[in-house]
């Protein structure tokens, strides 16, 4: 039996690396439906190519040219931000979910209360719904797969591990474009240099929070309710070949580390196949070619998007969907034009500090909480900007 497939945010980078690997093993994968935000053509294509039965494009108005891209196929066809739900509680066995930011949360949260397994590519949905989203798959009996190249790397070398017998787990970042650069620098940083990532090849969003090193610090929430492990056995290590993905520290002192080169296909193919494996074209390591590993703590003043992060984590309660919502109306204002570099990482932290929310008890309060935080920083940008 091939083993179905949909994927939440096809037309992404996630997205384009998970259809490579389906195409090249047919036999074993069927696309049963596909989503995208707005790209309705790209979609179509995705569409045809894989004979999905569902296409959903989030973007209402869109819908008219997916239907006329897809006219003369049996593909069904909705368009709305709701619809995307039909995708993700379909018959898939496995639901991809690569939808970035968080609008990817309402239907991640659906795939979970339907009890499927969820590769989550979407760290905002842990990052945002992280105890609620944890509850309901154990509820459901769902299983979340992680898919960031981090995550995946721990969740590799825990394998049959006890918790009780892991000591921290160490998350490695590259350090992003400016990980030499010297502070007083990044006052005049420029989204084009922001974006061009030295490893990986990444959408605009997340490449700027990866120059923050916010990436990271919503990686170590992403990490919290995934592994069920505290602030304090949670590190992060700057590693700038991004070679080693993730470590664990056993408490007799073993360290295993997941090694592989920068190709998401890599963490891709072990969710889709999991428990087995799926033979992928990635670059093979070559040791010896590369010559070195090197590793050094994060700057805290260069970088203070990890220590905000840390605290929002420590916090708690609705700290964390603040913390997401600020960033992405922020990092929207600097790719922009309209805030600099640095003024990322305080607009982050001024939310935060200006924020007094009751920790949310279901979806409705996530979004809602997020939908204030976004109104009332996207007005102090307005100041900031005049």
């Amino acid at each position: 039996m091939r083993r179905k497939i949909a994927i939440l945010g096809a037309t992404g980078s996630v997205g384009s690396s998970t259809l490579d690997l389906l195409e090249r093993s047919p036999d074993r994968f069927e696309v049963v439906a596909v989503t995208a935000a707005t790209n309705a053509e790209a979609l179509a294509d995705i569409a045809r190519r894989t004979k999905a039965r569902l296409a959903i494009v989030a973007d209402e108005s869109k819908l008219g040219l997916l239907r006329e891209c897809l006219a003369g196929t049996s593909c069904e066809i909705a368009g709305g931000a709701d619809a995307l739900a039909q995708a993700a509680t379909g018959d898939a066995d496995l639901v991809i979910a690569a939808i970035v930011g968080c609008a990817g949360l309402k239907p991640v949260m659906a795939a979970v209360e339907a009890g499927k397994t969820v590769a989550l590519a979407n760290k905002e949905a842990l990052v945002t719904a992280g105890d609620l989203m944890i509850a309901a798959a154990a509820r459901h009996h769902a299983t979340i797969l992680p898919v960031d190249s981090e995550h995946n790397a721990i969740f590799q070398c825990l394998a049959a591990s006890r918790k009780e017998d892991v000591s921290r787990i160490i998350l490695t970042a590259s350090g992003g474009p400016f990980r030499t650069a010297t502070i007083g620098t990044l006052e005049n940083v420029t989204p084009d240099q922001a974006v061009a990532h030295p490893n990986w090849s990444m959408g605009a969003k997340i490449s700027v929070d990866s120059a923050t090193l916010m990436n990271k610090g919503l990686e170590l929430i992403e990490a919290h309710y995934l592994f069920g492990l505290t602030s304090d056995r949670i590190d992060i290590v700057i590693h700038p070949q991004s070679t080693v993905h993730s470590l664990v520290e056993f408490v007799d002192g073993s360290v295993l580390a997941q090694l592989g080169a920068p190709d998401m296909r890599i963490p891709i193919a072990y969710a889709l196949a999991w428990p087995e494996r799926l033979e992928t074209p990635a670059e093979r390591l070559d040791l010896a070619a590369l010559g070195r590993l090197d590793f050094e703590a994060p700057d805290p003043e260069r970088f203070p998007a990890l220590r905000i992060a840390r605290e929002a984590m420590e916090a708690g309660g609705a700290a964390p969907i603040v913390l997401n919502a600020a960033n992405e109306v922020a990092v929207e204002s600097f790719l922009r034009g309209r805030i600099r570099f640095p003024e990322i990482a305080r607009v982050v932290e001024q939310a935060l500090q200006d924020s007094s929310f009751a920790s949310p008890q279901s979806i409705a309060d996530v979004l809602e909480i997020d939908r204030i935080t976004r109104t009332r920083v996207t007005a102090s940008m307005t100041e900031i900007c005049h």
